[in-house]
């Protein structure tokens, strides 16, 4: 994706530094990360507008710590280091760095100089989030410290005259007050973005890019899943070559009510492409027959999954390019930005067979590989896509297979399959549908003791999970309402056969998965 107006982020193996991207992007700047090991020759070519070092777990001391080319202070651009970052400048640079007599981890108050650009139009005092062990004790030739704190003299430092920053806090996180601010100075004031990163323009881009690369007479065969990520990019491939997309739909029976027939309405009607939808169901119900272990019905899903989509691309002729939905997470996890190309092993078409894989000797299409989740479903907006595709849940591969515990059937599915739908509606009929993160219903393979009017019963107990989360590394459960619960509860007892009692999942993450299963 070229864009005249691109800042790299340097990642020296920060927790943090996906996020360092999405505050930039959300400041409608375009941005790249790249591996600490890319050349010099590498970033030039790029033609930078402005470079943001990430922080790092390691000690710059360390013999074989993370380093990058000292040039790219010298490349004429702004440079931004964050926590490892601010050390790495300054060891690199001729400072020093030595171990903190009181380390520093969480809020601390900071002190601002207001007159470096970096903290312009903040106030001159606020709280920033620490995070480190070592610390700079002496800046380099050019440097003056722009922040301090009551243990460290050079909370920032600043070279104004070569436009190279850095600042021992984390800007990034929500905990730094002003963080976000100080970001969008760097980017504006010192960096000089416009801040016309819009999907829109992405649009328009990535329409000229896939023509371009697919030509005028190729055709592109894609997995669809019906999730976010591949229909979204199902959408974007249709509006730059049309039917010349051939999407290929897997039906293994454990999608949610009505999302194969939304599916076969948008990509027939909405976004007209040659769409195949396969009828699998019995052919992997086969495959779980008698299967108990979570891992091996995973196992047994994919495999079938990637034989289903494979026996329909043999029956296509003219078919070059394979189509993804590989996401930007996707892309920094797998190690693909160090120039590796990587199938994630967890997308439909996977591992695929040889003689099927030999057929793409076009390559791969990728259209979202340089999004967030985020920016996917903003680009599923602009593009027209249904809300309720767009806003879809996350929802696993293997489906409603992996919130059944133990052997999955055919009446299970209808147990999980009506009593999750119930929920969704309860959940939307409340207004908290944007609020909370996630929301399923399990079947467990607990039976309990009820009474259904005059009659004892022995039925199934189903488990409600709902969380909230910023990025799904960590989730708490959700609060909701006890009128809530309690109709979604009596719902379910009422309209789903098999089922007695309802329990409420109050459990993080860590110590507990999302997911049961």
């Amino acid at each position: 994706m070229n864009h005249p107006q691109l800042i790299l982020i340097v990642d020296f193996g920060a927790q943090y530094t996906q996020l360092i991207a999405r505050r930039v992007r959300e400041a409608h700047v375009y941005c790249e990360v790249i591996p600490f090991t890319s050349t010099l020759e590498d970033i030039a070519s790029k033609h930078p507008v402005g470079i943001i070092l990430s922080g790092g777990p390691a000690s710059v001391l360390d013999e074989d710590a993370p380093r990058v080319d000292p040039g790219i202070y010298a490349l004429g651009v702004p440079v931004l280091g964050i926590c490892y970052g601010m050390q790495l400048t300054a060891h690199l640079l001729g400072g020093t760095v030595r171990r903190a007599s009181q380390r520093e981890y969480g809020p601390v108050p900071v002190r601002f100089d207001t007159s470096c650009p970096l903290f312009a139009e903040l106030p001159e005092e606020s709280v920033c989030w620490m995070s480190h062990t070592y610390h700079v004790t002496t800046s380099p030739e050019g440097f003056i410290s722009t922040a301090r704190s009551e243990n460290c003299a050079f909370c920032a430092m600043a070279d104004e005259k070569r436009r190279l920053y850095a600042v021992q806090f984390h800007p990034e996180v929500t905990h730094t007050q002003y963080g976000r601010q100080l970001l969008t100075n760097f980017l504006t004031r010192i960096c000089g973005c416009t801040g016309d990163w819009t999907m829109s323009a992405f649009i328009d881009l990535s329409v000229q890019a896939i023509r371009k690369k697919v030509g005028e007479k190729d055709h592109v065969l894609l997995g669809l899943s019906g999730g976010v990520d591949s229909s979204v990019a199902a959408a974007l491939i249709a509006r730059a070559i049309g039917s010349r997309l051939t999407c290929v739909y897997v039906d293994h029976g454990f999608m949610r009510k009505d999302e194969t027939e939304m599916v076969r309405e948008v990509f027939t009607g909405l976004f007209p492409v040659h769409l195949v939808i396969a009828d699998a169901r019995e052919r992997f119900l086969e495959k779980l027959k008698g299967v108990r272990d979570p891992e091996e019905k995973r196992k047994r899903i994919g495999a079938e999954f990637v034989a289903c989509f494979a026996d329909e691309a043999r029956r296509l002729e003219n078919v070059r390019f394979l189509a993804q939905g590989t996401i930007y997470p996707d892309v920094i996890e797998s190690g693909s930005v160090k120039g590796s190309a990587v199938i994630k092993s967890h997308h439909n078409v996977g591992g695929l067979p040889d003689d099927v894989a030999a057929r793409f000797t076009g390559g791969l299409v990728e259209p979202l590989r340089m999004l967030f989740k985020d920016e996917v479903r903003s680009l599923g907006e602009a593009l027209g896509l249904p809300q309720e595709l767009v806003w879809r849940q996350p929802f696993p591969g293997p489906g409603l297979a992996i919130r059944i515990m133990g052997e999955v059937t055919a009446e299970k599915l209808e147990v999980v399959r009506a009593s999750d739908a119930i929920l969704r509606e309860e959940i939307a009929a409340a207004g908290l549908a944007r609020s909370v993160s996630q929301y399923f219903t399990v079947l467990t393979d607990t039976l309990s003791v009820g009474v259904m009017g005059d009659e004892r019963t022995r039925e199934n107990v189903l488990a409600l999970r709902a969380v909230t989360t910023d990025d799904f590394m960590t989730v708490d459960w959700a609060r909701l309402p006890w009128e809530v619960l309690s109709r979604i509860s009596e719902r379910i007892v009422n309209e789903v056969p098999h089922v007695n009692r309802i329990v409420y999942d109050i459990t993080t993450k860590p110590p507990a998965t999302v997911e049961w299963e």
